[in-house]
């Protein structure tokens, strides 16, 4: 019996296919913080604790898409008004090591995702 290596489905993928699981995976790590890393900027961290915490809120809560913030439908990217700051939030991929960008951003298994959160003057 062949062995089949899931990586390779992945690249038979189209590219509306692989957009859409790349929209999927970013909105899992931006809506619940699983499926990669959350760094948050020394302005963010610097910040008091409870507007932290309204800010992550905000984050998760964003679903303001539209062609001219997501003009590839990745749902990588999008700002927002917390207490009279903008505050920016941009999702990455990187590959395992994080070392490199990642070669097949729609595939979690080889791609490690990065939600960056920062104040826009950070940017």
């Amino acid at each position: 019996m062949e062995q089949h290596n899931p990586a390779d489905k992945a690249l038979l993928l189209s590219d509306t296919e692989k957009c859409a699981r790349i929209q999927e995976l970013n909105d899992l790590l931006r809506m619940t913080f699983a499926g990669g890393k959350v760094m948050m900027t020394d302005g963010i961290g610097s910040l008091p604790i409870d507007t932290q915490q309204a800010i992550l809120h905000m984050v998760q809560a964003f679903d303001s898409f539209t062609p001219d913030n997501d003009p590839y439908g990745e749902h990588d990217f999008g700002a927002i008004e917390c207490e009279e700051r903008k505050v920016l939030w941009k999702i990455d991929y990187y590959d395992k090591d994080l070392t490199y960008g990642s070669v097949a951003p729609w595939d979690a298994s080889q791609t490690t995702r990065v939600l960056t959160i920062m104040l826009a003057e950070e940017w």
